[in-house]
C-alpha cells in the first residue's frame, strides 16, 4: 500500500485484494492448524499456525502499520497479551503501573508478583514526583494505561518516557481504551503497545483476542517467539474477525466520540451526578494533555453518582439502551459497576486508593443514535436521584 495513504484508508483497505488465487477482494480465512512442506527438509514460510498463520499476520500488519511499530504479535486474549509483555520480566524486576489500572491487569500483577515472578508497585501515574519516587531504586518496566480504567486519568507519555529512560526501563502503554484511531503511543516512545482486541479494534463483542505492537524489530521477535513458546497465539478465525472490525474502526471511533462528549455534558449538567470524567470535558484535569496527545478523546466515560451504590444501582435498573455487562468498545452501549464487576478484585484499601467510590458507574457509549442514548440516560438519572 502507498506510504502517502492515511491511516484510515490503511485499515480500510488492510490485506484488501491480497489473494493472488482467485483474485478475492477480502482475502480468505485459513482455517488449518498445519502446512506441508514443499519437500524433506524445504519448509514453506508456513508450517503450524499456532507459530504462524497468514490470516493472523493479515491483521498483525495492519496493527503494527495503524501503531507506527515495527510489528504485531496476535493473541488469543487481551489478558493473553498483558502476560505476554510480563516474559520480559525477571525475578527482582520492578513493575511501575498505575493505581487505578484495568482489573485485570490488577489481578494478574498482584498474583505474580506473590510468586515472586517480578515486584509490583502502583502510584498515581498522573504524578510525576510519584512515579520518579517509585523508580527510585530502579525499575524494568513502566505500565501504563492513558486513559485509565475506569477514571480516564491522562498520563503524559513524553515525560513518561523521560523517567523510563533514566532507568533504562521499559515503558508498555495500554491503548486499548483509545486505539490507534485516537492514540499512538510509539510516537511518544513507547515499547510496546497493548490492545485487548476485543474492545474498539474488533468493535461488535463478538470476538476475544488481543495485540503487542513492538516499536522495534527485536523486541517484536522476541513478543513473537515467547507467544509460541507458550501458545498465546490467536486463532485465525478471530483474526479474520478482528481484521474485519479494524476496517470499520474509524467511522465507530467518530460516532463513539460525538455520543460520549455529549453524553458527559448531559450527566455533569444532571442534579444527581457528583462528578464526570471525560477528558473531552474542559474541565477535565487532564483536558489540555489529551488535546496535545490524542487526536480524539473517545467514547469512554465514569461519573460519580451523589447517592453512592444505591443510585447507581437505580440507574442501572432503569436505562434501557445500555446493556450492564463488562467489556467496552463495541457498537451497542454498555454500563458497568467497577466496584462490583471488572475492579471487584481490587483491595477494598486499593480501591478506595484508586479512587474506585461505590457510586461510580462507567459507560462506553456505543454507535446509537445520540438523541435516544440522552434520553435513556436522562431517564436513569432522574432515577438515581429519587434514589439518593
Amino acid at each position: 500500500m502507498a506510504k502517502t495513504t492515511s491511516k484510515q484508508t490503511q485499515a480500510v483497505r488492510a490485506a484488501v485484494e491480497s489473494d493472488l488465487q482467485f483474485g478475492a477482494v477480502i482475502p480468505p480465512v485459513y482455517l488449518t492448524s498445519n502446512f506441508t512442506f514443499a519437500g524433506f527438509d524445504e519448509p514453506r514460510r508456513y508450517d503450524y499456525t499456532r507459530t504462524g498463520n497468514p490470516t493472523r499476520d493479515a491483521l498483525a500488519d495492519v496493527l503494527a502499520e495503524l501503531e507506527g511499530g515495527r510489528g504485531a504479535t496476535v493473541t488469543a486474549s487481551g489478558m493473553g497479551a498483558i502476560s505476554l509483555a510480563c516474559q520480559l520480566l525477571n525475578p527482582g524486576d520492578l513493575v511501575v503501573g498505575p493505581r487505578d489500572c484495568y482489573g485485570g491487569t490488577y489481578r494478574l500483577f498482584n498474583r505474580l508478583a506473590k510468586r515472586g515472578l517480578f515486584r509490583v508497585i502502583l502510584v498515581d501515574q498522573t504524578d510525576l514526583d510519584e512515579v520518579a519516587g517509585a523508580m527510585r531504586d530502579g525499575a524494568k518496566m513502566v505500565w501504563v494505561e492513558s486513559p485509565t480504567n475506569p477514571l480516564l486519568r491522562i498520563v503524559d507519555l513524553e515525560r513518561m518516557r523521560v523517567l523510563a529512560d533514566q532507568h533504562r526501563a521499559l515503558m508498555v502503554v495500554d491503548n486499548t481504551f483509545l486505539s490507534p484511531a485516537l492514540q499512538r503511543p510509539i510516537e511518544f516512545g513507547a515499547d510496546l503497545v497493548i490492545h485487548s482486541t476485543t474492545k474498539y479494534l474488533n468493535g461488535h463483542s463478538d470476538v476475544v483476542g488481543g495485540a503487542v505492537i513492538a516499536a522495534t524489530d527485536a523486541l517484536h521477535q522476541e513478543m513473537q517467539e515467547w507467544a509460541n513458546a507458550l501458545g498465546f497465539s490467536g486463532s485465525p478465525f478471530d483474526s479474520f474477525m478482528t481484521l474485519r472490525g479494524v476496517r470499520t474502526l474509524y467511522a465507530r471511533m467518530t460516532q463513539h466520540e460525538k455520543n460520549a462528549t455529549t453524553l458527559a455534558e448531559i450527566i455533569s449538567e444532571h442534579g444527581a451526578t457528583h462528578r464526570v470524567f471525560y477528558p473531552g470535558r474542559a474541565d477535565h484535569a487532564g483536558h489540555a494533555l489529551a488535546a496535545r496527545q490524542q487526536s480524539g478523546y473517545g467514547g469512554m466515560l465514569s461519573f460519580e453518582l451523589r447517592g453512592g451504590v444505591a443510585a447507581a444501582r437505580a440507574f442501572l435498573e432503569t436505562v434501557e439502551l445500555f446493556s450492564l455487562a463488562e467489556s467496552l468498545g463495541g457498537v451497542e452501549s454498555l454500563a458497568c459497576h467497577p466496584a462490583t464487576m471488572t475492579h471487584a478484585t481490587f483491595d477494598a484499601d486499593d480501591r478506595r486508593l484508586a479512587g474506585i467510590e461505590d457510586g461510580l458507574v462507567r459507560l462506553s457509549a456505543g454507535i446509537e443514535a445520540t438523541e435516544d442514548l440522552v434520553r435513556d440516560v436522562l431517564h436513569g438519572l432522574d432515577a438515581a436521584a429519587r434514589a439518593a
